[in-house]
């Protein structure tokens, strides 16, 4: 499938309640509880989308409209929501998500991108040159891979009281990506 910005808009705009949904009023050790070292649990992921709102897709995609490729991007902290969620709770992560994700939607569309617009090219630190239309999919995709992570973690917490049944468990038998 080719990006489409309202495609992207409608993913972009249920993660946050379908976050909410998952992750609300759960006990910690469904929240707080990662896959082992150097891995992030679900209140690490909420901390991380947050960071992302801030300082990744909507600052990025004006850099972008800006400057073009004459300025690179700034490079994306991966661990920063270890401090920015500290002495926060989860529902207050939860709320702050879906505030800023709304502001940034709403900044999205104000934008009134003209399909030439997507093609508009900008500078990457680590992947050089890449497009407005691959950094508004990769938004999309971001946030299914972190969708996907949550259930990953959560699931994780139960690998060994499923008994037998992990067999048949694809979840419990996926790797990697934990912390990105």
């Amino acid at each position: 499938m080719e990006h489409n910005l309202n495609h992207t808009i409608a993913i972009l705009s249920r993660t946050p309640a379908a976050l909410n949904a998952l992750l609300r009023d759960l006990p910690e050790t469904w929240t707080l509880q990662n896959e082992g070292e150097n891995t992030w649990s679900a209140f690490d992921v909420v901390g991380h989308l947050i960071h992302a709102e801030r300082t990744d897709w909507m600052p990025r995609a004006k850099v972008i409209l800006q400057f073009g490729e004459t300025k690179k991007f700034e490079p994306f902290d991966r661990w920063a929501q270890k401090r920015e969620s500290e002495g926060k709770s989860l529902e207050q992560l939860l709320d702050e998500f879906a505030r800023l994700r709304s502001e940034g939607l709403t900044e999205l569309r104000a934008l009134n991108l003209r399909q030439e617009d997507f093609e508009r090219r900008g500078l990457h630190p680590a992947l050089g040159v890449v497009t407005l239309s691959e950094l508004l999919a990769t938004w999309a995709a971001h946030d299914l891979n972190h969708l996907h992570q949550v259930s990953r973690i959560m699931a994780h917490q139960y690998r060994d009281a499923v008994g037998p049944w992990s067999a048949y468990l694809g979840v419990l038998k996926c790797e990697g990506h934990s912390s990105s």
